[in-house]
């Protein structure tokens, strides 16, 4: 998928879980927080490219970018395996508290929105042609569905025209449909 399909499906993902779990005690700083995180969870899996516009913003990003895609020599390994996964939520849950100040931003909350964003990655991933590695270091891509020659082609007229349309469809009729819960979030703002 695209980069910009990521950052829709990643959204429309956070908002969807919100609905259904609610976060208690949320803050107008953790609520930015968390959509930037859950943004930039939805492109970290394609770290291992040279291209990932998360690069863009580090230091020096371009040469650490070539330096690092030595390390995972391909596209759609480590960073989109299950042992990845767990990797990355094991980094962030020792390094968020260190970095993010808890009496103005929940770190908690912005660990499981970089983790929605990672899992809404590697499943729009697993929609396409290529599938993902989640038992990396073994090669079996899985995908959705298992018949690949009926699965999305990465870039195509399909995913401009009909997936990531789709995604904002899906987003304007489920806040529609939960905008009491929704809208319960955005009370709580104010009384912080």
């Amino acid at each position: 998928m695209m980069a910009r399909t990521h950052d829709a499906f990643a959204f429309a993902s956070l908002i969807t879980v919100a609905a259904f779990y609610p976060p208690q005690g949320i803050n107008l700083p953790t609520l930015i927080g968390a959509i930037i995180a859950a943004d930039i969870g939805a492109l970290l899996p394609d770290m291992d490219t040279a291209g990932n516009r998360l690069w863009d913003v580090l230091p020096q990003g371009q040469i650490l970018a070539k330096w690092l895609r030595k390390i995972f020599y391909k596209h759609r390994t480590l960073t989109h395996s299950l042992i990845g996964v767990y990797g990355i939520y094991r980094l962030l849950e020792w390094a968020l508290p260190k970095f993010l100040n808890a009496l103005y931003i929940d770190p908690q909350i912005i660990l499981w929105s970089v983790m929605i964003g990672i899992g809404s990655h590697i499943l729009s991933d697993s929609l396409t042609e290529e599938g993902v590695p989640l038992l990396f270091p073994l090669r079996t891509p899985f995908g959705i569905p298992p018949v690949r020659k009926i699965r999305i082609k990465t870039g195509r007229w399909f995913e401009h025209v009909v997936v990531y349309p789709a995604i904002w469809i899906y987003l304007v009729w489920f806040i529609h449909g939960h905008e009491q819960v929704l809208l319960g979030i955005l009370r709580s703002l104010s009384q912080k």
